[in-house]
């Protein structure tokens, strides 16, 4: 096993994962809902306390995961998450109940984030979290340094897209997607941009103020 495997598999084990999530999580597992792993679910987490976020867009919901790591760093927060799956929103309504998150807490819209993204309030946010239809990742993220504030943060799990963006011959469209996004983004004066490599990557984008 290489330094970086044993390092990997150790913080993967390191992570303790709240009771209420960990249900959340075998939910959305079964549902095929596909949710963020735990080493970046704490990640999100101290991102959303160490910008004292109040108000967080969510773009697909892995039927809770997420938005539970997100509030249990911004428990004064307001999670509003957008999925097309009316069953990932009903099992994260569930998920935030058993947690006893307060209903004031979480507006679920249901829709394509595409139709719903143009209609929210620019410079409103302090975090978009980017977790739904990878082949527009780069169109998800141009909406959500719209609706971020300033000092916000934009988030993106899943960019290192299972090892393919690393590998030059994986030219897939969703790969390329990623690649672009990590590459254009690091390159960017509007953004202050970094990845981590922990579970499945996260890209994570500050808006900064213009020249």
């Amino acid at each position: 096993m290489s330094e970086h495997d044993a390092n990997a598999r150790f913080l993967r084990e390191s992570i303790a994962e709240p009771a209420s999530i960990a249900r959340a999580r075998a939910h959305a597992v079964e549902l095929g809902a596909a949710p963020v792993s735990a080493a970046v679910g704490s990640q999100i987490a101290v991102l959303a306390a160490a910008v004292g976020a109040r108000s967080i867009v969510e773009i697909g919901t892995g039927a809770g995961v997420s938005g539970l790591w997100l509030l249990r760093g911004a428990p004064q927060a307001v999670l509003t998450t957008i999925d097309n799956e009316p069953e990932h929103l009903a099992a994260a309504r569930q998920a935030f109940a058993d947690a006893r998150i307060p209903s004031t807490k979480a507006r679920f819209i249901t829709g394509r984030a595409a139709d719903v993204l143009p209609r929210m309030n620019e410079a409103s946010y302090d975090i978009v979290l980017v977790d739904a239809d990878p082949e527009n990742v780069i169109d998800y993220v141009e909406h959500g340094l719209r609706l971020v504030r300033t000092g916000g943060i934009v988030l993106v799990p899943r960019v290192l897209a299972g090892g393919r963006v690393a590998d030059p011959v994986q030219r897939d469209a969703v790969t390329s997607a990623y690649r672009s996004l990590i590459q254009e983004t690091q390159e960017s004066s509007a953004v202050l941009a970094t990845v981590s490599s922990a579970g499945e990557g996260l890209l994570q984008l500050i808006s900064v103020e213009s020249e």
